[in-house]
């Protein structure tokens, strides 16, 4: 198992399952910090990167498998409490909306797939049952734009840590335009969209 290290020749087959493991654990972590920690984690210890892309796709699995049943059996008790009902039909509106600024009114594939990339897989996922797509098609998409997200935010670290050479400060810059960066977006839309309005 040591062919999946770049450099490392004195590790042995357990140490570098172990580092997978680890690298592993920190993508797990359902919040955007486990991105830059467990890539700068896999980078110092030698692990290859197409390993790193592998354990990140093994980690959206796991996410799908875990998020399926709990978004079904929502999908099923909204439909049976008036409350919950009209929560769902604001929240397929809400998507609706989301979905008109990645190209147009319908769900398709590009739409789908943007949609996990700029938010997360799970919105991703839950935008792509309601249009109507099963398990595999959905999350497929959803999987799609994540590991889109996870290409950008892992060559941005990087190439971040090549010229800080701080791991910590590294993680904290790459997390602060990780949330930072959607609101300076969204600022900007709504200011231009005010223009528009205006002229």
């Amino acid at each position: 198992m040591s062919f999946f290290l770049q450099s490392s020749p004195i590790l042995g087959s357990g140490q570098s399952t172990s580092i997978m493991f680890s690298v592993l654990k920190l993508f797990i972590i359902p919040v955007g910090g486990g991105i830059p920690a467990g890539v700068l984690l896999a980078s110092a210890k030698g692990l290859a990167w197409p390993v790193i892309t592998v354990l990140y796709l093994v980690s959206d699995i796991f996410l799908a498998l875990a998020f399926e049943p709990i978004l079904r059996i929502l999908a099923a008790v909204m439909g049976r409490v008036p409350f919950l009902a009209r929560f769902g039909s604001a929240l397929k509106a809400a998507t609706a909306r989301s979905v008109a600024h990645f190209g147009g009114t319908g769900a398709g594939p590009l739409s789908l797939v943007m949609i996990s990339f700029g938010v997360d897989p799970m919105t991703g996922r839950a935008t792509a049952l309601a249009a109507g797509h099963g398990f595999l098609t959905g999350w497929a998409f959803a999987i799609a734009g994540d590991m889109l997200y996870f290409g950008v935010i892992a060559l941005t670290t990087v190439h971040l840590n090549s010229y800080i050479r701080d791991p910590n400060t590294t993680m904290m810059i790459v997390l602060g335009a990780m949330f930072g960066v959607p609101y300076v977006v969204r600022y900007f839309r709504s200011a231009q969209g005010v223009t528009d309005k205006a002229t």
